[in-house]
């Protein structure tokens, strides 16, 4: 079923949920879900509302034009999305392959409700992959003397595709701010949870050396200031004295998947809001 939603931000106080309730039932809105935050210290309101556009009365640009008078009153920020779009995904990767792997599985399926147009990485590791799925893959090779010129290649391939959503399943490179402020919050990480504790390229051997009896895997929006962005969803799982290196680099892989797909999901069904360097996940 083919719906609209709407997703607003604007100080708190009365009337803002009968307005809009309002305003849909005048043009014939059947509401599907409706899920509301008031955070009482910032004196602000969010709100996403879903409706089946079967029987609604107006399209994209006639809401826009009508529903301004009420989001000025209200001084709302807010947006329309419409699920029947599908964005189009680049996926990065380096040479691990559990994450990529596991969304291209979930959008064959339709979990993921977008479109994977190509797969960029630094190494050859994940050709064969993209070429089973039948996604155009790009190997471009970093240096610190190339960077530059790579990511200008990389975003000459992401406009060409008309990306819309940029995925880093492990992607083992920072992003400049080239491509990041081309594409605000549009950009999606996955990291352990060890970060700042235990930081740099073996960082489920230091936690094995130190005995940790918790790991983690974080998601976030990518912003210039490195693993600072927003963060969209976590998870933990216990670990013992029983569990080996390997247990833990297993059970990491396993939350890496499951945290970066959950906050795939929640952007690809428009679930978030922003406000400071935080996130509301709409249920």
């Amino acid at each position: 079923m083919s719906s609209g939603i709407l997703l607003i931000d604007c100080p708190d106080r009365r009337g803002i949920v009968a307005s809009i309730a309002q305003f849909l039932y005048e043009h014939g809105a059947n509401i599907l879900h409706a899920d509301q935050h008031q955070d009482n210290e910032a004196g602000r309101f969010f709100m996403r509302i879903e409706w089946a556009l079967e029987g609604f009365d107006l399209g994209e640009k006639s809401f826009v034009e009508q529903f301004e008078p009420i989001a000025k009153s209200f001084q709302m920020e807010w947006r329309l999305e419409l699920s029947a779009t599908r964005p189009k995904i680049a996926i990065f990767v380096s040479r691990d392959q559990h994450c990529l792997v596991d969304l291209l599985y979930r959008t064959q399926i339709d979990e993921l409700k977008g479109d994977v147009a190509l797969i960029i990485s630094n190494h050859a590791n994940a050709k064969a992959v993209a070429a089973f799925h039948g996604i155009p893959f790009h190997e471009i090779p970093i240096t610190s003397a190339t960077k530059l010129e790579a990511e200008k290649r990389e975003i000459e391939l992401l406009e060409a595709a008309g990306v819309d959503l940029i995925i880093l399943a492990r992607y083992m490179q920072i992003l400049s701010p080239q491509i990041v402020e081309r594409y605000p919050r549009r950009i999606i990480n996955v990291h352990h949870s060890f970060l700042p504790a235990f930081t740099g390229a073996r960082p489920y051997h230091a936690a094995f050396a130190r005995g940790v009896k918790l790991i983690g895997a974080t998601s976030h929006y990518v912003t210039n200031d490195l693993d600072e962005g927003p963060i969209i969803e976590q998870d933990v799982t216990r670990i013992s004295h029983r569990d080996q290196l390997q247990d833990l680099i297993q059970k990491g892989r396993d939350l890496e998947r499951v945290v970066l797909s959950r906050a795939v999901r929640w952007h690809l069904t428009h679930r978030i809001l922003f406000y400071g360097n935080k996130t509301v996940i709409f249920d």
